[in-house]
């Protein structure tokens, strides 16, 4: 269903993540932080801190009356209404270790589907922007899934999307890389998630999918893969909203043989 943001909105969420990017950024060194589990989580949770101390407010400022989803790795439908579901430092794992792959992002989640979201990847300055009927963009120019209607042809991938998942979460990942390195091309394993579905968005990539159900990693990339043209389902092939139990966004091209090879995996 279309989404009347208006320009005011999409704006003020745009400055208030570019905002809190800066926080971001300037926390980062390329060198990894902490050596026992005990500091790299503290280095972690100081980054959550910083960059939502700059984020919270003016997010619910802009948009009145929506209410703030509190915990990034919850998943699950959400009440009724509209939230903010946000990740002050998407791949945060990656930041404390000095790399690059991590993002601040933000979406309303509208009756538990998203209808604006904003990423923004600090140190390359690019920001991806999508409402639900207004289609995706990056840096205000228009985006594309992949043409590609072979798997054999794809580039796809998959995650974690949390330390401590259950042994059967990671045993059907194991599952899913080996039955998709026979039928695809080439599959990347990594995190965030959100960092890949900008990929998927952009046509870089062809697929992603994820056996989890945490929120903040798949709002953003839901809205920007669904309206840059791409298909996003569970991996029975139903609707994906923040209710379901897995996550498949692909180019239309691939969607059902990607289903077919992924499916079977229980």
């Amino acid at each position: 269903m279309p989404f009347d943001a208006g320009t005011k909105l999409m704006s003020e969420a745009t400055a208030a993540v570019e905002a809190a990017g800066v926080t971001l950024r300037d926390r980062y060194t390329p060198q990894a932080r902490g050596v026992s589990l005990d500091e790299v989580v503290a280095e972690i949770h100081a980054n959550d801190d910083a960059v939502l101390e700059v984020l919270r407010e003016p997010l619910l400022r802009a948009r009145p009356g929506s209410q703030w989803a509190e915990d990034e790795l919850a998943g699950g439908a959400l009440p009724a209404g509209e939230w903010w579901v946000v990740d002050p430092a998407e791949g945060n794992i990656n930041h404390v270790h000095g790399m690059e792959e991590w993002a601040v992002t933000a979406t309303l989640v509208r009756d538990n589907q998203p209808v604006l979201t904003v990423v923004h990847l600090p140190l390359t300055g690019d920001t991806y922007t999508a409402v639900a009927g207004g289609g995706a963009h990056l840096n205000g120019h228009p985006l594309e899934v992949s043409a590609k209607t072979g798997l054999d042809a794809a580039l796809v991938g998959t995650g974690q999307a949390r330390p401590g998942e259950s042994a059967r979460t990671f045993r059907r990942i194991g599952d899913s890389v080996t039955a998709m390195l026979v039928d695809g091309l080439v599959v990347r394993v990594s995190v965030p998630a959100t960092m890949q579905l900008i990929h998927v968005a952009a046509g870089r990539m062809d697929a992603f999918w994820q056996f989890s159900d945490v929120r903040s990693g798949l709002v953003a990339g839901a809205l920007l893969v669904s309206e840059a043209g791409g298909t996003v389902t569970d991996l029975a092939g139903e609707t994906w909203n923040t209710g379901s139990r897995d996550f498949l966004a692909s180019a239309p091209g691939i969607h059902g043989a990607t289903l077919k090879t992924l499916s079977p995996i229980v």
